[in-house]
């Protein structure tokens, strides 16, 4: 029972983190309420801190022809589509931090995983079928299924979500509503009109404006082109998505260029994702056994794109921890101990981010004169503590 880990979703947190329990020797129970693995969103940036882990798992190597490594990172002005600012990728990126940096869609990732969860003996997948409570009795961990049944395991690996049910067994905090939403499309390559990407089609490119920006990247092998723009909205509730209102976002795209507005009027259908996030829990663990991982614990805006790579890592270093065999308790407190203070850091570059990217008046003037300055070594450098990072090889892991 020690040696069995309970994990509940099935989306990229819990996958990886059956994944990387498998690869520590586990036996591993993934149980997710959905009957089918759907994708939610669209396009997902994956930084150099999460494919070093997903390489080690065998999961990059599934995503050829679907992932694409962009040449860079453009930031623009929304209203000229002049450039700003430009951070290398590609090889110079691989070359710097030891792992690429790829753009994908979300379903094209979740594929992925589930492939290789699906080639390994020590996992078990149970679809339409979730985890609904637990109850602690000393070295065991009795969790209770959707369907009645109640199983032992000697781990629970909370990665439920944003609107995680196993959170209260933790920590008293909730989710909340962020007063932004993400608007998402994807679009044909060929239907993006000229000057909004790189002319390659080979970059990510961040579009900057006041009270919103527009981010876009090719996926599905660069056929695609993923788009997400976030404005000011209203609380939708506690689903993922729905039809668009696009009169926030046409609104705030008032001032932009037209060839940015024609592109989002040739994108539809757009859906409309809330943005809610999770911080500040008293707790991320519970001693008798029982973790929180990606957005059960700590869901984030997307301004620093690294929603899914917290997610990864909180996988990887949770199982390594977990394999060494220490006190459980200890091992918990452990990881939340290391987590806590990387997860504080990335949240506070998204609001650096947000601030500057719907930045107006003075506050642009002043953010454009300082990208225009700073060299791409310096911003690549500016980089390294959230780039470079190496969750299993982090001091104390």
């Amino acid at each position: 029972m020690k040696r069995h880990v309970v994990v509940a979703g099935a989306g990229i947190a819990g996958l990886t983190a059956a994944l990387a329990f498998a690869a520590q020797g586990f036996n591993v129970s993934v149980y997710e309420r959905a009957d089918t693995l759907e994708e939610a969103g669209a396009g997902l940036q994956l930084s150099p801190n999460a494919t070093r882990i997903l390489d080690r798992l065998g999961v990059t190597a599934r995503l050829d022809g679907k992932a694409v490594a962009p040449q860079a990172i453009l930031l623009k002005d929304a209203a000229s589509l002049r450039p700003l600012g430009r951070v290398p990728l590609g090889r110079k990126a691989e070359a710097r931090w030891g792992a690429a940096y790829l753009v994908v869609h979300r379903a094209d990732l979740q594929g992925a995983l589930a492939e290789v969860v699906g080639e390994t003996p020590s996992i078990r997948l149970v679809m339409g079928e979730s985890v609904d409570d637990a109850a602690f009795q000393g070295e065991a961990v009795a969790v209770r299924l959707s369907s009645g049944a109640q199983i032992g395991c000697g781990l629970l690996v909370a990665a439920d979500g944003v609107w995680s049910r196993l959170r209260r067994l933790a920590s008293d905090g909730q989710s909340r509503f962020s007063g932004h939403v993400a608007h998402r499309a994807v679009v044909r390559a060929g239907d993006v009109p000229e000057g909004i990407l790189s002319s390659e089609n080979d970059s990510v490119c961040a579009l900057l404006a006041p009270g919103f920006h527009l981010v876009a990247y090719p996926v599905q092998g660069g056929s695609q082109v993923n788009l997400v723009a976030v404005t000011r909205g209203r609380d939708l509730g506690r689903r993922w998505t729905s039809e668009a209102d696009m009169t926030a976002l046409v609104s705030a795209m008032a001032g932009a260029s037209p060839r940015l507005r024609m592109l989002v009027s040739v994108a539809a259908p757009w859906r409309t994702w809330p943005l809610h996030t999770v911080g500040s829990l008293r707790r991320w663990h519970h001693p008798g056994g029982m973790a929180l991982i990606g957005d059960a614990a700590h869901a984030l805006t997307p301004y620093a794109a690294q929603g899914a790579a917290m997610a990864i890592e909180d996988a990887a270093l949770l199982a390594v921890l977990h394999a060494r065999g220490r006190e459980r308790a200890a091992m918990l407190q452990r990881f939340e101990t290391l987590r806590k203070p990387r997860l504080k850091r990335v949240a506070a570059r998204g609001r650096f981010n947000r601030f500057a990217w719907h930045a107006g008046g003075l506050v642009a003037r002043a953010r454009n004169l300082a990208l225009h300055f700073r060299s791409e070594e310096r911003l690549l450098a500016d980089l390294d503590w959230l780039y470079g990072y190496d969750v299993e090889a982090a001091p104390g892991a």
